[in-house]
């Protein structure tokens, strides 16, 4: 510590250690309390609160098995090893130090790299022989090393900076996240070019409309008060930033197209516990906004929507954040100035939560109650008996109310606190087109535009249509991965990845249909094969015949409020794990609101044990729909679930085939405390009723389409 003190000429105020009896010794204690040294022990069994140094020791570790085991060393060698690798390490560069090492931060000199040799070359030891014996003899273990590595290649490589550099591949794994992601950018709508950078914007022709947008931002940013110029304190890093450019499409004949330029923060450039600590932010459910239209279609509710402006801008920041200036827009005479943050910024990890923090402290202030099934969905009970409804997904809010007055009110108190623009009746959300019909009271939810967007991204819009999703002789498994080189390199040009992450945003918001075919194709996005392409863009092709339908929603055909649920299984159809798959959809008000297909998580060993697996994965998702739904004022005492498998109906009530279930997982039998206590009736319901059926197999179209009408799926 004195060391450190002396060449930084800082003083160590704090210390995080695990509890590690190192570190408990009452000499230690009483060092750090005489040094003025204040102690932060971790929580028993959480590495994560010391994430810093638990990482770099499992980063040591991993080089040190990779250097002793490519050299073919013992392990007695460790210590020599990890010596190495954090030698290595200090004199490599690092992202976090703008691509500086360690050592040239420390030191403030650029490394001398030129001793570096590769880790376990030949070592030779000098000894005294006769006159004319050799005065160096080989190690042994650099001997059995030397047998693996010609003479040609120990005089070419013998410098690390001179060894030929490996191809790293990355990894394709992708989270559904990333997926919805890249599914939204799809649905952008982008009419011309797009400058990815300050310096094409200024070399564009519409570098005018550019500029302009630039400088709307930037008074934007400072009626905000989002930064204020100081100078940059000593040893602190600064977060980067970037313009990021837009260009979206007007509405004929009454706005132009919209040029948009927004400062972004690069978040990759910021450190966990330096410049964020918190970051998760929730948005609404597209469950939650199904349901919400639901009840609009059916109580005929005012449906409003509204977009914040410059969203993060509101939010407060917590953290003490120093940024570069924002290029093209350097203060003259305060180039050396650096921005420190006082508000959000697009970009920063912590922006969305600091944003939705602030936005539920208003609402909880004007009276407005958090969903405690989604924390995006706040109501107000009304003198009137009736309520009011918002949902909110980042920016974008809906709005709904038996009173045009009351959502005129609520507007009034939202611009008042933000800057907000009205978008008037609700059209389209997340890429959603909303169609009403208020005299036959419905509400028609469709990603037409979306899904045709898709078709013409791939290449599809000239196909041959399907009319179901996925054909009977589709049989997949890995069995049909490429295998060979050459299959490799015709795949890899094929966007496999892309096509299933865009049609899965299509299963996601509107379209319970596809939801068996998405989720059979994406488990080979790792390493797709021939087979699995032509399914997906047999998807794409059913897509294209019904890129008009959605689900539809109330209605004056005695369509019910109530939740129904049902739920299906197909035993052991992975061909792979030999796992079977569960397939559960919940109506309401007559259009499907909530669905899933996936594959279980264990192997069943009956029919009836596949369908009760499946049926308990549905009365826990029928917690949720009957939770939100009754606090936006629709109360049901019991949902029914309907099951066509009556063995598993029969499990689920009583305890008839316990010598053939005694193997099956407790926690699965909670369903019979659900069905004693009235919350859930299990109905049986034939095969050809239950439109689960399309959500664990593909099925004959006649088949096929009777299961859509049950749920509200249809062209309108």
């Amino acid at each position: 510590m004195t060391l450190i003190e002396n060449q930084t000429e800082r003083k160590v105020k704090r210390l995080r250690t695990d509890n590690g009896l190192e570190y408990r010794s009452k000499e230690f204690d009483s060092f750090c309390k005489e040094k003025g040294i204040v102690r932060h022990k971790t929580v028993r069994h959480t590495p994560q609160q010391n994430g810093l140094a638990e990482r770099m020791n499992m980063t040591l570790v991993e080089k040190v098995r990779c250097m002793l085991f490519s050299a073919n060393l013992s392990k007695h060698l460790w210590a020599d090893a990890v010596t190495t690798a954090a030698y290595l390490i200090n004199r490599s560069p690092s992202t976090a130090l703008n691509f500086k090492t360690p050592q040239e931060a420390w030191s403030g000199k650029t490394p001398d790299l030129s001793n570096l040799r590769i880790f376990g070359s030949p070592a030779y030891a000098h000894i005294k022989q006769g006159k004319l014996e050799p005065r160096a003899i080989k190690d042994d273990k650099s001997k059995s090393h030397d047998s693996r590595t010609s003479t040609s290649e120990q005089e070419t490589h013998q410098l690390a900076r001179d060894r030929e550099r490996r191809v790293i591949r990355m990894p394709k794994r992708f989270g559904i996240a990333d997926l919805i992601s890249y599914a939204l950018t799809v649905a952008e709508d982008v009419i011309g070019e797009e400058p990815s950078s300050y310096k094409q914007a200024m070399n564009s022709r519409d570098k005018s409309n550019w500029l302009s947008a630039m400088k709307e931002e930037m008074a934007s940013l400072k009626k905000n008060d989002t930064w204020i110029l100081v100078e940059k304190p000593k040893e602190r890093k600064l977060v980067c930033c970037k313009w990021i450019f837009k260009l979206k499409e007007g509405v004929a004949g009454a706005e132009p197209p919209r040029y948009k330029a927004r400062l972004v923060a690069k978040g990759f450039t910021q450190r966990e516990g330096v410049h964020y600590s918190e970051v998760f932010s929730p948005v609404v459910k597209y469950s939650s906004i199904r349901v919400l239209l639901a009840i609009t279609a059916y109580s005929d509710l005012e449906l409003d929507q509204l977009d914040v402006k410059t969203t993060f801008l509101h939010g407060n920041l917590e953290e003490e954040i120093y940024m570069e200036q924002p290029e093209g827009f350097i203060q003259k005479g305060l180039e050396d100035k650096v921005c420190l943050l006082r508000k959000s910024l697009y970009g920063l990890k912590q922006s969305p939560r600091q944003w939705y923090l602030r936005f539920d402290q208003f609402m909880m202030a004007h009276g407005y109650s958090r969903n405690q099934y989604d924390n995006c969905v706040y109501c107000k009970p009304l003198p009137s008996g009736d309520g009011i409804y918002l949902l909110l997904y980042v920016d974008d809010m809906l709005i709904a109310c038996k009173h045009k007055e009351e959502i005129e009110k609520l507007k009034s108190e939202l611009k008042s606190e933000f800057e907000m623009k009205d978008l008037g009746s609700a059209s389209k959300i997340l890429g959603m087109q909303v169609k009403r019909d208020r005299a036959a009271k419905t509400l028609f939810l469709t990603q037409a535009g979306y899904v045709k967007k898709v078709l013409n991204k791939f290449g599809m819009v000239d196909v041959k249509e399907v009319s179901t999703p996925l054909a009977t002789h589709f049989k997949l498994s890995k069995q049909q991965e490429p295998s060979d080189d050459a299959d490799i390199e015709s795949m890899k040009n094929v966007p496999y990845s892309s096509v299933v992450g865009s049609i899965m945003y299509a299963m996601v918001c509107t379209r319970p249909d596809i939801a068996y075919s998405v989720g059979l194709v994406s488990r080979f996005m790792g390493n797709p094969g021939k087979t699995h392409w032509n399914a997906a863009k047999w998807t794409l092709r059913y897509l294209k015949g019904t890129s008009e339908s959605g689900i539809l929603f109330g209605g004056n055909n005695g369509v019910t409020s109530k939740i129904i649920g049902y739920v299906d299984s197909d035993f052991v159809g992975d061909l792979d794990k030999r796992r079977s798959t569960t397939g559960f959809v919940f109506t309401l008000c007559g259009g499907a609101v909530s669905w899933k297909a996936s594959l279980q998580p264990v192997v069943a060993l009956s029919t009836t044990e596949a369908e009760y697996i499946a049926l308990t994965e549905a009365v826990k998702e029928a917690k949720w729909p009957n939770g939100i739904v009754s606090e936006l004022g629709l109360n049901q005492d019991t949902i029914p679930i309907c099951c066509d498998s009556s063995s598993a109906i029969q499990l689920s009530k009583n305890s008839k085939y316990h010598e053939r279930t005694k193997h099956v997982d407790i926690r699965l039998h909670f369903i019979r405390e659900e069905i004693e206590r009235g919350a859930i009736d299990v109905i049986k319901i034939f095969t050809e009723d239950n439109p689960a059926d399309a959500l664990t197999k593909p099925l004959p179209t006649i088949k096929f389409r009777n299961s859509l009408g049950l749920i509200g799926v249809r062209c309108l």
